[in-house]
């Protein structure tokens, strides 16, 4: 692992790792089967009583990705044992699995590939120097001498280093920033996908064995969020890594299938004897009330009901900013979309816009200008008085729930758009079907995001404080808990447990606290939050029964082109599966920006992209209302260059930093509104490309006699990042 050469595994070895493992195994496993039965018994009484909370406004789908690639492209790799660089062709596939090929040609033909990445638990590093602390800190013996030859030398300004502190390490380099920052976005997505692995509709397994894990850990003493790192040095060697998980797998698979072939008798016991398993449950939760509340509740007051209003503050602050940024990701993705429609011949390029929008939410880099925002969540002090060893829990499971708000409002829009499309409209009535459907959007997204934001606020609350509280009242109660065993019949065991009640009981005490507080923050209408008796009902009574359709393929069913152009539209369709286009691959240049001709000397330049929504709006009612249309030696631009223009890099010293976000609790001036009299939602300011990097520097590149293969120059074929800045716009408050 790293600069650790792993040493041969003997028998002896084997067997001492074998026996270690299978003994720690064996006492997981019995927690598992316990909390197997109480989730069992959680999930059926859910089914029958059902407690839900507000009804959902947007759509959600049910295969994101099908057969989606998010990105491809080529990269180098740094070989352990041949201690060389290789080009590599990578490939991220719709699981979020980073997939290493020997070159594009191999995966071409189909032969094997190099390695399957699991990304779960690493970090991406993006500095050599960064990674040799990282690795100096977590090694066991004494620290390096200074002076020292490094164990890793990168041959350009920009490696990309995967680092995880039990499991092999890998190191990626490309040669320009931008394609650093591309490759940087692609695996930060897969980590973050790939930390979520356990799926919420999961009713069972999942909390099954979630539990398992955190009463394992704190029946340890160890309690807190657990990031999937457990103990404190590295010793570990990748031989021993695979071998443990090997095991491991073997011995869960074989207990799941043991608790999966009791759950139909579970089952009949729990449909059979429901009423008196919850009273049973509800008089043991009285008995353990009486015991623990007034510890509890002291507890509660003293040592964590003051702290609650700054970490829902800390919490809401980066959070809502976010959600704000998907937002107007969103609705500027929707108008270009909406003007390039105007501009390049109605319903004819729809298809081919659509097919890129329905991507979106797994767009790495555009929804990076969303995911950066949870980089400002700061728990210093709360950290340490909580017990809380990271925030990168909490900022993962945010943007989490960004991407899947914009995939919900991006299928809403094109469940609508299908819909409209089937009335046969004309493109002036297309393009203000379009604004309108989008308006009826973000009216849902406000309210479903602040939905899902005010629940985030609670379990995080609750995620930073249980544990807390649970540490402070073990001293006194744990040791109590095994009298009232006795409380629980033994038909009943099964779906009862102590130590699970106790957790509830405890739960109940801070509850109420965080409640308010979040409610709170709603009736201040802090960060756009709507209050919880604001109730949005079902606007579209049928929007739901439009989702259980077959999913639309825009390329499929909206596509242009001639008979003869088949084979180019069937690259074009290969190419619009892939989310992130290819760094290497000519893309065409931005609709709304001048074309390089436009920056020649003595060349007046076309009208820079439009900044407001007033503008936005503007220029599509320009367009609709044309009396008579223009010849066709003058193609509508709208005030901008043609697509085909290619898009010039922008100078550094020209980039205008992003605006920040107005504060959603200020006084703002009404919204501008369309002829037909609705308001115009709030826009972000247009995108801007990212500049081309500078030259590398004095750092040696990979040559074709070191990587054995030819390396593409930094010449060619341009690169364009889009990039979104914050809009100072206004949203509906309640």
């Amino acid at each position: 692992m790293g600069d650790v050469l792993s040493t041969h595994l003997d028998d002896s070895r084997r067997q001492y790792i074998s026996e270690k493992t299978g003994k720690i195994l064996k006492a997981f496993f019995q927690f598992y089967e316990d909390q197997y039965g109480v989730a069992l018994f959680n999930s059926m009484r859910y089914e029958i009583e059902g407690t839900g909370g507000p009804q959902a406004q947007l759509l959600w789908r049910k295969v994101p990705l099908d057969e989606r690639v998010i990105f491809s492209g080529n990269l180098f790799q740094y070989l352990e044992d041949s201690k060389k660089w290789r080009n590599r062709f990578s490939l991220v596939p719709h699981n979020y699995g980073l997939v290493l090929y020997e070159n594009k040609a191999a995966y071409e033909r189909q032969i094997p590939p190099r390695a399957i990445i699991n990304s779960a638990g690493y970090k991406i590093l993006t500095s050599v120097d960064h990674y040799l602390e990282l690795v100096s800190n977590s090694l066991p013996g004494p620290a390096p001498k200074s002076g020292a030859a490094p164990i890793l030398k990168c041959p350009t300004q920009y490696p990309l280093i995967l680092w995880h502190p039990y499991s092999r390490h890998y190191y990626f380099c490309v040669m320009t920033e931008p394609e650093q920052e591309k490759w940087l976005a692609v695996f930060q997505d897969c980590v973050r996908h790939c930390n979520n692995g356990i799926p919420e509709d999961s009713k069972v397994e999942g909390p099954a064995f979630t539990d398992a894990i955190r009463m394992y850990r704190q029946s340890k003493e160890q309690y807190g969020t657990w990031e999937m790192l457990c103990g404190n040095e590295v010793q570990i060697s990748d031989a021993v890594y695979r071998m443990v998980y090997e095991q491991t797998q073997a011995h869960f698979e074989a207990v799941a299938a043991k608790c999966e072939m009791a759950r139909p008798a579970m089952e009949s016991t729990i449909r059979t004897d429901m009423d008196q398993i919850i009273t049973s449950k509800e008089h043991l939760a009285s008995k353990i009330r009486a015991f623990i509340l007034p510890k509890a509740e002291v507890c509660v007051r003293n040592h964590v009901q003051p702290y609650i209003p700054s970490i829902l503050e800390a919490l809401m602050i980066p959070t809502s900013q976010g959600f704000t940024e998907v937002r107007d990701v969103f609705f500027k993705e929707v108008t270009d979309m909406n003007l390039n429609v105007i501009n390049e011949g109605g319903i004819d390029k729809l298809g081919e816009y659509m097919e890129k929008l329905s991507q979106l939410a797994y767009h790495p880099v555009k929804m990076q200008s969303c995911y950066e925002k949870m980089d400002q969540l700061k728990l210093e002090g709360l950290q340490q008085r909580f017990d809380v060893s990271s925030a990168s829990v909490f900022k993962q499971r945010a943007q989490i729930h960004m991407r899947e708000q914009m995939d919900n409002a991006v299928y809403t829009f094109e469940t609508l758009l299908h819909q409209e499309l089937g009335k046969g409209p004309t493109k002036e009535e297309l393009c203000k079907s379009i604004q309108r459907i989008l308006e009826r959007v973000l009216k849902k997204y406000d309210y479903d995001s602040s939905t899902v934001r005010k629940k985030f606020f609670r379990e995080a609350l609750l995620q930073i404080t249980i544990p807390f509280l649970l540490k402070k009242l073990a001293p006194t109660c744990k040791s109590e808990l095994p009298r009232f065993q006795e409380l629980i019949f033994e038909d009943f065991a099964r779906f009862i447990l102590v130590e699970n009640t106790y957790e509830e009981v405890v739960l109940q005490t801070v509850m109420k606290d965080i409640m308010q507080a979040v409610k709170e923050a709603a009736v201040q209408r802090k960060h756009n939050l709507y209050r919880d008796s604001m109730v949005m009902h079902n606007s579209d009574p049928n929007l739901h029964l439009l989702a259980e359709g077959v999913p639309i393929d825009w390329g499929e069913e909206y596509s242009s082109g001639s008979p003869g152009e088949t084979d180019l539209s069937a690259e074009k369709r290969r190419r619009a599966k892939q989310v992130v286009s290819v760094i290497h691959d000519e893309e065409a240049g931005l609709p709304y920006e001048p074309s390089p001709e436009a920056l020649s000397p003595g060349v007046p330049p076309h009208p820079a992209s439009p900044e407001s929504v007033s503008e936005l709006r503007g220029l599509l009612v320009q367009e609709l209302q044309v009396d008579s249309p223009q010849s066709p030696a003058e193609p509508l631009t709208n005030g901008t260059s043609p697509r085909e223009s290619p898009q010039p890099p922008e100078p550094e010293s020209e980039r205008r930093p992003s605006q920040p976000a107005s504060p959603l609790n200020a006084h703002h001036e009404p919204a501008p509104s369309t002829p037909g009299g609705e308001a115009v939602s709030p826009a972000s300011p247009p995108h801007r490309p990212c500049p081309e990097a500078a030259a590398d520097g004095d750092h040696p590149k990979p040559s074709d006699q070191e990587t054995g293969e030819e390396v593409s120059g930094q010449g060619g074929h341009p690169y364009v990042q889009t990039t979104t800045e914050d809009s100072t716009g206004v949203q509906t408050e309640f």
